[in-house]
C-alpha cells in the first residue's frame, strides 16, 4: 500500500476547499484525499463517508490527474436536452400570452394545446410530462384548467341560474311554460 503524501501547501488547499464550499460532494471528495494523506484505507474512508470504494477510488484518480480540478463534478452522462434556449424563450412567451390573442378559440392553455402550438413554432415536441417538467423548471405551476370565462366566472349570472335551477327543482313552473 502506498501512502499518499501531501504538502503542506496542498494540505491547506483542500482544508480550504472543503470549508469554503456548500457543495456535498466537493466537500466528501476533499475529505477523502486527506484521509487518504492521513493513512486511512479506502474501505475505512468509504465506510466513515457513506460512499463506496468505487467513489475514493475514483476520487483519488481524478486528484493525482487533475489536481484540485478533479475533485469538482464533472458534466453530467446523457444527451443533451432538445428543449434549447430558443425552445423555452418560445415556451415562455406562449404561456404568457392568452391563446386568444394567437388566434386560438380557447382562453386557457393546456399541456396538450400548448404543446400542439409549439410544434407549430418550433418543429419540436415533447410528451405532456416533459412538458410539464419543463415548464416546472421554468418556473410555470401546471395546472387544470378552469373552463370559464376570462380566468372567472359572473357571480351574478351564477347566482340567478343557481336560483332559477333550485326553483324549478320545487316544481314552481313558470305559468307559460304550463300546458292546459
Amino acid at each position: 500500500m502506498t501512502r499518499w503524501k501531501l504538502t503542506d501547501k496542498q494540505w491547506e488547499a483542500l482544508d480550504d476547499l472543503r470549508f469554503s464550499t456548500a457543495d456535498k460532494a466537493l466537500f466528501r471528495n476533499a475529505t477523502i484525499i486527506l484521509m487518504s494523506a492521513a493513512g486511512r484505507s479506502k474501505p475505512s474512508i468509504a465506510h466513515d463517508l457513506g460512499c463506496s470504494v468505487g467513489t475514493v477510488d475514483i476520487v483519488r484518480r481524478r486528484y493525482r490527474e487533475q489536481g484540485l480540478a478533479g475533485l469538482a463534478k464533472g458534466k453530467p452522462p446523457g444527451r443533451t436536452s432538445r428543449a434549447t434556449p430558443e425552445y423555452r424563450a418560445a415556451l415562455r412567451r406562449a404561456v404568457e400570452t392568452p391563446p386568444q390573442s394567437l388566434g386560438y378559440g380557447f382562453s386557457v392553455w393546456s399541456l396538450a394545446r400548448l404543446n400542439a402550438h409549439l410544434a407549430q413554432q418550433t418543429k419540436i415536441s415533447f410528451s405532456e410530462d416533459q412538458l410539464g417538467r419543463i415548464l416546472h423548471a421554468e418556473g410555470f405551476s401546471v395546472q387544470r384548467p378552469k373552463h370559464t370565462m376570462h380566468g372567472k366566472r359572473d357571480e351574478a349570472a351564477y347566482d340567478t341560474a343557481r336560483r332559477e335551477l333550485k326553483r324549478l327543482k320545487k316544481g314552481r313552473w313558470p305559468k307559460t311554460a304550463m300546458l292546459s
